[in-house]
C-alpha cells in the first residue's frame, strides 16, 4: 500500500478525493469564519508580527469546514501547515480540497518501531491488522524505516511539542508521562474552561444530531409527534420534569398527590383561564407543609427534609464546612442518572486499570472510571 501525493502548481502536496469542490470548500470556509470570531479576532491581532514564522505545524483533526479555518488561522500565523484527517467518516471533502489548493501521529509508534528494528531487524507489518488506517500508518512507518532507520527520532528532537483537545488524548498522554515514554512536552486543551465547556457540551450537542441527520437521512423533528414533542400522561414524568405548566383551562390537573413525588425545586405554574387547576387547597393544608413567600405570586414550598435535619440530634456535624459525604455524592448520581434511564456497566479490574491515569496538577492521582 503506497501513499500516493499529489501536487499544486505552487508545489504544495495533497492527497484529496475530489479537487473539484475547492470553490465550493471556499465559499463555506467564507461562512465559518463569520462563526469563529476567536480565531479571526487572532489573525487580526497576531497575523502582522508573524509568532510562528519558522514553525512548522502538524495536526490531526477532523477534516471539517471549521477546522479549515483553524489551518488558515495558523498559516496566517507564519507556520508553515501539513494536516490530516483524524477519521475519514467525518472528513468534509470539499474542505480539504479548499486546504489542499489554498492554503503527527507518526512520531511516536514510529520512534518505537526504530527501536525495535535496531534490536531485532523486525519491520512493522501492515498485514498484522485489520484496520486500514492503521494498515497505512505502518506501511509509511514501515517505508521510512528503510530509507532511514532514525529517521522518527531525528523528528523526535526537534519536536517542541504537542497539544491535544480530545479527552481520550489526554489520558493517553499522561499515561505516557507515568510510565516514562512520553517524547516531547504536551499541553493539555481539552480541560481548558473554553474547551470543556463549550465544545464538550455545545458544539456535541450541535454535532451530533448533525451527524445523525447526515448519516441516516432520519426526520429528527418528527420523533414522538411532529412538534418533536413526547407526549406522556402527568404520571408517567411527575418525579422526572423540572417545570410543570398547566394549560387546560379545566380543573383538578396537578394535586397535591403529584407534587409530593416531584423533585426538589420543581416548578409548578398554571397559564390556563382559571385559578383551579393546581390543587392549592390540598397543598396548603398537606401536614407538616412550609411556605415561604419570594415575591408575589412566587412561593416555595417545602414538604421533605434533608441530611442535616435527619441528623440534628445525632452530634455527626459540628459548626464547620463539609465536602458532601462521598456515599450521599454517589447515591445522588445514582439517583440521577437512573431517573433518566441511565444503566452503567460495571468495569472490570482489567478495564479500571486500564483507563486511570496516576496524575498530578489539574487531576488528583485517583482512578478515573466511566
Amino acid at each position: 500500500m503506497a501513499l500516493l501525493v499529489e501536487k499544486t502548481t505552487s508545489g504544495r502536496e495533497y492527497k484529496v478525493k475530489d479537487m473539484s469542490q475547492a470553490d465550493f470548500g471556499r465559499l463555506e470556509l467564507e461562512l465559518a469564519e463569520v462563526e469563529m470570531p476567536g480565531l479571526m479576532a487572532c489573525r487580526t491581532e497576531f497575523g502582522p508580527s508573524q509568532p510562528f514564522k519558522g514553525a512548522r505545524i502538524t495536526g490531526s483533526l477532523h477534516m471539517t469546514i471549521q477546522t479549515a479555518v483553524l489551518i488558515e488561522t495558523l498559516t496566517a500565523l507564519g507556520a508553515e501547515v501539513r494536516w490530516c484527517s483524524c477519521n475519514i467518516f467525518s472528513t468534509q471533502d470539499h474542505a480539504a480540497a479548499a486546504i489542499a489548493r489554498d492554503a503527527t501521529l507518526l512520531i511516536h509508534e514510529g520512534v518505537k518501531a526504530e527501536e525495535i528494528y535496531e534490536k531485532t531487524g523486525v519491520l512493522p507489518d501492515p498485514a498484522s491488522t485489520d484496520n486500514v488506517e492503521f494498515q497505512l500508518v505502518l506501511t509509511i512507518i514501515r517505508d521510512g524505516l528503510k530509507s532511514d532507520p532514525k529517521k522518527y527520532r531525528k523528528m523526535k528532537d526537534r519536536l517542541v511539542g504537542v497539544s491535544e483537545e480530545t479527552t481520550t488524548g489526554v489520558k493517553r498522554l499522561y499515561q505516557m508521562q507515568a510510565n516514562g515514554t512520553l517524547l516531547f512536552p504536551a499541553i493539555n486543551v481539552n480541560d481548558s474552561v473554553t474547551k470543556s465547556k463549550f465544545d464538550n457540551l455545545y458544539g456535541c450537542r450541535h454535532s451530533l444530531p448533525d451527524g445523525l441527520m447526515r448519516a441516516t437521512d432520519v426526520m429528527i423533528a418528527g420523533k414522538a409527534l411532529m412538534e418533536g414533542l413526547q407526549v406522556l400522561t402527568l404520571e408517567d414524568v411527575v418525579s422526572e420534569a423540572d417545570i410543570f405548566v398547566t394549560t387546560t383551562g379545566n380543573k383538578d390537573i396537578i394535586m397535591v398527590d403529584h407534587m409530593r413525588k416531584m423533585k426538589n425545586n420543581a416548578i409548578v405554574c398554571n397559564i390556563g383561564h382559571f385559578d383551579n387547576e393546581i390543587d392549592m387547597h390540598g397543598l396548603e393544608t398537606f401536614p407538616g407543609v412550609k411556605r415561604i413567600t419570594i415575591k408575589p405570586q412566587t412561593d416555595r414550598w417545602v414538604i421533605a427534609q434533608l441530611e442535616l435535619w435527619n441528623e440534628k440530634a445525632s452530634g455527626k456535624y459540628e459548626k464547620k464546612v463539609y465536602v458532601l459525604p462521598k456515599h450521599l455524592d454517589e447515591k445522588v448520581a445514582a439517583l440521577h442518572l437512573g431517573k433518566l434511564g441511565a444503566r452503567l456497566t460495571k468495569l472490570t479490574k482489567d478495564q479500571s486499570d486500564y483507563i486511570s491515569i496516576p496524575v498530578e496538577g489539574p487531576y488528583k492521582p485517583a482512578h478515573y472510571r466511566y
